[in-house]
Formats: C-alpha cells, structure tokens, sequence
C-alpha cells in the first residue's frame, strides 16, 4: 500500500485516472452514436473529460484506420496546446507523434499523427487546399458554444461538407447545454433552397455533385448525447455595493479569502494582460505582509500571449504550504480544466472585440459578462469538493445581464472571413449557412475593405494572384496586402520582419522591477523618428546580428529572448509562404553593428517601407489634433497614442496603426507610423478621396 501511495503523489495534478471521469461510464453509448449518426452532440460541463477522452475513444475504436486523423478544434490556442500536451501525456507518447497540435505558426504533427488538435480558423485554411477534409475521419468541434467567429464560419463549412461526406466523416459538436438543440437544428435543416450559382468548379460544385447520396434529413442526422459532470455546490456571494476598481477589489477579495477560508487554490477571472500584471504584482507586493509562519501565495498569470511554457505553470501543483493563486482572461472559463480551484473571483467582465462599421476600427472593449458566462465561472469552483464564488458586483447587476454573449460573428470585422470564404469557392455570402447571420453593414464593410486593398474585383470575385495569395497568408488582409506590394517597394525583407514582429500578440519589452526609466532609455537606443514599425525592425535586426550570440544582450536591453525568438520562426514561415508563390526574398538586413537606427539603406529605404505600410493600413490613418489626439478619417473617434509607442507626446501629421484598444474610457492605438496625407490618395484611390 505504501508502494501505491507513493506512486500516487506522482501523478501531476492534471490528470484523473481516466476510468473516474464522468464520461468513462457513457464510452459504449457514445461510440454507437458516433457510428450511427453523421454528427453527434456532446453536452458536459468542462471537466467531465470530453475534450481528452473522446479522441483516445475513437482512435481505439479503430477511426485512424487507413491513415485517417482525428481532429479536435479548440477556439483558442492555448487550450489547442495544453490539451495536446495531457493527451500524449495519457497516451505515453511524445508530443507531436501520435497526438500534435497545429496553431497559427507553430505546427507540432508529424506523418505518424492520429489526433491533432488544433484552432478552428487553421482547421478553415485546411480547407483550401483540401475543401472536402479528406485527412480527417472525425472532426470535434470543441467549445461550440462560445461562437468564436472561426467557429461559425467552420460549422458552416462542415454542414457543406456533411453533404458529400455523410457516409465517412463524423462530426461531434461539443458545447454548453443552452445551445445543443440548436446546432442540432442547424445540421438537419437544409438551407440550399435558393437557385445555384453557375462559377468555376468550387466546394459548391464539389458538394452538389455529391448531395444525392445523402438524404439524411431531420432528427436521423444527429443525435444528442449529455455527460453529467460530478459537480459540488458551489456558495455564490455578491458585493452589497458596486465596486468602483475591480482590479483593486479582487486582490482584496484574495487576501480575505487567504486569511479567513481553509486550503484551496484561487482562481480570477479578469480581463487581459495589462490587469493581469498589476493583480500579480499587487499580491506580490502585499505577500510580504503575511505572518511570517502563514501559508504563502503564489500569484500566477494565464492569458493567451504567454508561452506554452509559461502557460503549464498553472497545472503544477503549489510547493507545501502554499496557494496558488491564479490570475486569468476568459480561458480558464471554459476551454482548461485547472484542479485544485475551490475559489473563485469573478469581477464581471470580459474583453471583447467590437467593430464599428461606420468608423471601421475594432477595438477589443471590457464589457460585463454574460449570465451563461457567470455560470460556467463559478462552475470551475466546484470541481473537486464544494466551493465558493465571490462575485464582485450586486445580485441585482446580475439580473440585469445578457442572457448569452453575443456571436463574435455579429460584432466583429468580417473582411479575414469574406476573404476565406471567397478562397474556399463559396462566392455567395449571402447564401452561406450561417448558424446567426452576420448583420448587413458589416458584409457590406468588409467587401469595401477587400475591394480596396484589391483582393476583389468590381463582381467581388476573388482577385489573381493578388486575392488568392492574401487568402493563402496567415496573417490578417491588411497585413497581407502590405507583404504582397513590398517587392514593388524594394523593401521586402523589411516588410517580413515588421509582418513577424506585429504578429506576436505581445510587447517585445519586459521592464524590469522598478526599472522603468532605465528600459524607456534603452528603447531610445532602437527608436527612430518615424515610428513604431521601424523600431520594431532595428530591434529584430539587433536582435539576430548580436542577441543570439551574447546571452546579455536582451537582459541589457530589456528585451523578450522568448517573443524575439518567435519572431524569427514566424518570418521564417511567412518567408516560406512569399516563396511558394514564387516570390524570392532578398536578404537585405545589413548587420548592423553600431545600433544605429535604420541604417538599412540610407534613408529613402525608410520612406519605402511607410509607403509600403500604407497600402495595406490606409483604412487605419489619424490626424493629428492640436491637443496631440488623433481623429481618424471620418472624424468620429478621437484615439490616443498608446503609452507603449513612440508616438506618445510625440508631433506628427498624419500617422497609420496597427491595432486599437479600448481601456476605460480612452480609446488607443498601438504600433503607429508617421506617413504623408498625399500617399493615402495615392495607394487607396477607392478609399478615399480628396474633397
């Protein structure tokens, strides 16, 4: 027995033997589901052992025969990762042979990979070079529920698919119980009622060829299967009063319940990066306060920007003595399952992404949750004895919330998804089986935005090359456009490494403690006159001529080792796609020994590369206002430099951006380069006029 006990604490904390997971008693019925019915609907609350049982099933039950692959998308890719990690885990394999995942610009499969897990959106580029997914026997679409728009547009796909398919492909939904009758509807009802469209050979066409086969309609498509999970009650409280700095509310609320409630980990729900940071440095801080015998807190920060590394952290199990205490975005809310939570700190909200169809800039908003949302937080308290959810705001806000988030697909920039659309053959949007139909002016936006940027013709038939190769790129069309006109600048090698740089989803700087000033002085050192993105680019330049070789360099220089290192694999793949369509990329970077600023080429090359950057971002350009605000074009939003750019109290006329978040009340902009008012009529003629 003491043999076993030993062997026990080896288990990591991630895992429950396999045969205690609520789902292993309902294993039979399911795969008889499975083998029935086209496509399977699995309702269970996160935990019950869905997202890393199912897959193993079906592999054991022979689905990768043949050399078929079972694919598992996740809505985000963190969750894509850690549940490929468990899985190979549970199997006693290395990750990457039997089980890899796939996500934007890390692919970690090889020829001998039966269960991939992987993003939705990189599932959806699948489909244009194979539209049917012949590679797969089983696709599971994870997370359902959360309508990710590559969700929504993949669900449509597949339900196109299914009709050519229905006799080898299965396709298992899984989701929240609110919404299992209506994916259900959606895959049994038939939408192609409307007289086809005559255009080259496409998905479309394939499908019709095919759709007499099938003549699965009704509830014989599909079936519902629900897994209970084991959950304990969960004590939910309330704030009497609204709180007016949540950020500050919730690392109170962590020492109240660190000082009066018995063991258990802590979990937070916040709303990004920035909040994140100062929760764990504002614990880190008061922790030395504690009694010195009183157990110690242990602060860890999970959001989509840190590194798989970073990110496994959370899963590990405290030293003794010790409460985790983990800070989160809306992740930890449905797509991993972290043991040990007893409590939970829900502060309400929630980042989501907004267009503005009339401005045309996104921005990514803090709102209050949704109640389905709420639930599932407080849900993670229970998971492994009774728990307690402290949510910071009133019992009557609560009633007041929206009973469901609403759809990414109604609220967000359509013009990556039109674009993929149009590559994968599917020229009729309107007619495009949506699960919620994106609202009009958000369709008509993005085809003015694709036409522009010139990836559709006056049809709004995909262009060739140029609408083709942007679809093909795994970066978003401004972006893309911007990579595609670089030859023509003579600034093509520049241009990858700003596309790598932009991409990384999180700031190349890392101050150290207290050390502000000192990382703004050795930022001055890269910084250049005209902006972010050429900083951006002496950065990576110094980056690989002395970084890689002096281990001090990027301690010196306040710079992020692990981000610069990712920049590199990301260009280098970007790199690979340019020439795949024959592009060559002319190494131009000269090594650039004295740091100093853009000395690529003397300066004309810097006025290249803004040029170029214009006719990808025009739709992104600001004037300057005297108060040292901008507006953009249209005039209706006034946006701030953010604090991170060099544009911050800086003068510059016109600039364009790259990205736009809201924080409180300002609006900012993120990634800004000085150009001239003349080259936005130049590049963008459809776009803007001089009146």
């Amino acid at each position: 027995m003491a043999d076993f006990d030993l062997a026990a604490t080896f288990i990591p904390s991630l895992h429950k033997p396999a045969s205690l997971l609520p789902i292993a008693r309902h294993k039979k019925s399911l795969l008889y589901t499975i083998e029935t019915y086209p496509v399977t609907i699995v309702v269970g609350q996160t935990g019950s052992g869905k997202t890393t049982q199912i897959p193993q099933y079906l592999e054991q039950a022979g689905w990768c025969a043949d050399g078929k692959i079972i694919a598992v998308t996740q809505p985000r890719r963190v969750a894509a990762t850690t549940v490929a990690i468990r899985v190979a885990e549970e199997m006693g394999c290395k990750i990457g042979a039997e089980v890899g995942y796939s996500i934007r610009f890390e692919d970690v499969t090889s020829s001998s990979t039966r269960i991939k897990f992987l993003t939705d959106g990189l599932l959806l580029r699948e489909a244009l070079v194979d539209p049917l997914l012949s590679r797969y026997s089983v696709i599971m679409v994870d997370e359902a529920h959360e309508r990710s728009l590559s969700t929504d547009v993949l669900l449509g796909v597949l339900k196109k698919i299914l009709k050519r398919r229905s006799n080898d492909l299965r396709i298992i939904i899984s989701s929240a119980t609110l919404q299992a009758e209506e994916f259900l509807k959606f895959f049994a009802g038939d939408e192609d009622t409307q007289p086809r469209q005559e255009s080259a050979v496409t998905l479309d066409d394939l499908i019709s060829q095919g759709a007499n086969k099938s003549t699965s309609t009704g509830h014989s498509t599909g079936q519902i299967v629900n897994l209970e999970g084991r959950t304990y009650p969960v004590d939910i409280l309330y704030l009497e009063a609204p709180s007016e700095d949540y950020v500050e509310k919730a690392v109170q609320t962590v020492f109240e319940i660190h000082t009066k409630e018995s063991d258990g980990d802590i979990l937070v729900f916040l709303t990004g990066r920035e909040e994140i940071d100062n929760a764990v440095q504002g614990i880190s801080e008061r922790a030395a306060s504690l009694h010195p015998r009183a157990q110690a807190l242990m602060p860890l920060p999970l959001y989509a920007g840190l590194s798989t590394e970073q990110q496994m952290y959370v899963f590990e199990e405290a030293p003794e003595n010790t409460r985790k205490v983990i800070f989160s975005t809306n992740i930890a809310e449905a797509s991993i399952t972290i043991d040990g939570i007893v409590y939970v700190v829900d502060t309400g909200f929630v980042k989501l992404r907004a267009f503005n169809p009339l401005t045309g800039i996104e921005t990514l908003t803090a709102t209050p949750v949704s109640k389905a949302s709420a639930t599932q937080r407080a849900g993670r308290a229970g998971r492994t004895r009774p728990g307690k959810c402290f949510r910071l705001y009133t019992e009557s806000n609560f009633e007041r919330l929206l009973e469901s988030t609403v759809p990414e697909i109604q609220r967000s920039n359509l013009a990556p998804v039109i674009l993929q659309l149009k590559a994968l053959g599917i020229d009729n949007i309107v007619r495009f089986p949506f699960l919620t139909s994106p609202p009009s002016e958000l369709v008509i936006r993005a085809l003015e935005l694709l036409y522009s940027l010139g990836a559709l013709d006056t049809y709004a038939k995909l262009t060739r090359p140029l609408g083709t190769r942007m679809a093909e790129l795994a970066v978003e069309p401004m972006m893309a456009k911007t990579l595609l006109s670089a030859a023509t600048f003579g600034c093509l090698s520049e241009i990858l490494t700003i596309a790598a740089m932009t991409s990384l989803g999180g700031s190349v700087w890392v101050p150290h403690d207290g050390e502000k000033k000192k990382m703004e002085s050795a930022r001055r050192k890269f910084a250049v006159e005209e902006g972010d993105h050429i900083t951006l680019l002496n950065v990576y330049q110094a980056f690989i001529t002395k970084g890689k070789k002096e281990a001090r360099f990027c301690h010196d220089n306040y710079l992020n080792f692990k981000s610069l290192t990712r920049a590199v694999s990301i260009r280098g793949q970007l790199k690979r796609y340019l020439e795949r369509f024959g592009i060559t990329v002319p190494e131009t970077l000269s090594s650039n020994p004295n740091l100093q600023p853009l000395s690529v080429g003397g300066p004309d090359k810097g006025e290249q590369i803004r040029r170029c950057l214009t006719t990808g971002y025009f739709a992104h350009a600001a004037k300057m206002q005297p108060d040292g605000t901008f507006r953009n074009v249209a005039g209706g939003t006034v946006l701030h430099a953010h604090p991170t750019s060099l544009m911050f109290n800086r003068k510059a006329e016109w600039v364009i951006f790259h990205e736009v978040m809201e924080t409180g009340s300002k609006t900012f902009i993120r990634d800004v380069s000085k150009i001239e008012k003349g080259w936005l009529v130049e590049y963008a003629p459809e776009f803007y006029k001089i009146q």
